[in-house]
């Protein structure tokens, strides 16, 4: 069963390539139209737009910080004015920061907990009042494994998609009886460009032996957005690696 998410507008954030683009994608396929949010990618970004644009949904690329209130206040306001009011939020922007703990400063700490932490915050924030007057919202933020498993590069990465976890919990709380639903997806090891690059990772890691694709995790996003009656759950997309 495929969710038909026709006339439902979307914002996912660092949607120019990887798991963002693939659930920029999967929503367009679903019926959305889908702002397209980046933050120094534009040509790919605009590739992600002509794709989801060639399946007769409207889509836009939008440059803002996610991590930067008045960036977010704007990309709201841009994306409303070009889709319409936000029915689905992906908070997929993120960034990973391999540092032992002696490699660690305040400086990245702040920054790891900014762009990963507060991005969401942020965002739910400005989506949040429309979604409420119109009883009818999805929220779906990416965490990590990182944050149920706990990770030894990277303890700031780790502390705030734990927070992310948290903060999935406690807006679905809060908002059960509203119409809008918060979830998160936790995967571990997708067949990105930063997996690719990264040698000191390998398929034989996974009990299944390979990697994710960004189409396993768009395929959650979708059945996410299309279930009225998930919320506050964390899916675990990591091929065994964490149970």
């Amino acid at each position: 069963m495929s969710a038909d998410l026709s006339s439902k507008h979307a914002i996912v954030t660092g949607a120019s390539r990887g798991i963002g683009k693939a659930i920029a994608l999967a929503l367009a396929n679903a019926g959305c139209d889908v702002v397209v949010n980046y933050f120094s990618k534009e040509a790919e970004a605009n590739a992600t737009v002509d794709a989801i644009r060639q399946m007769g949904r409207r889509a836009v690329a939008l440059q803002a910080d996610v991590s930067n209130g008045a960036d977010v206040h704007r990309l709201v306001g841009s994306a409303e004015a070009a889709i319409g009011p936000i029915d689905i939020l992906v908070n997929n922007a993120g960034r990973v920061l391999v540092e032992g703990i002696d490699q660690m400063s305040e400086a990245s700490w702040n920054d790891i907990i900014r762009v990963n932490l507060t991005s969401v915050f942020l965002m739910t924030q400005a989506v949040l009042p429309g979604m409420r007057a119109r009883k009818w919202g999805r929220i779906i933020n990416l965490t990590s494994v990182a944050a149920q498993a706990g990770s030894v590069l990277a303890v700031h990465y780790s502390a705030a998609k734990g927070g992310v976890i948290s903060a999935t919990k406690s807006y679905a709380r809060l908002l059960a009886k509203e119409g809008v639903t918060v979830n998160a997806i936790s995967p571990a090891l997708i067949a990105t460009e930063m997996v690719a690059a990264n040698p000191r990772i390998s398929p034989d890691m996974i009990p299944m032996g390979r990697f994710g694709t960004v189409e396993e995790c768009a395929e959650v996003a979708v059945t996410i957005a299309g279930n009225a009656y998930m919320t506050g759950q964390t899916i675990a997309l990591n091929g065994g690696l964490f149970m």
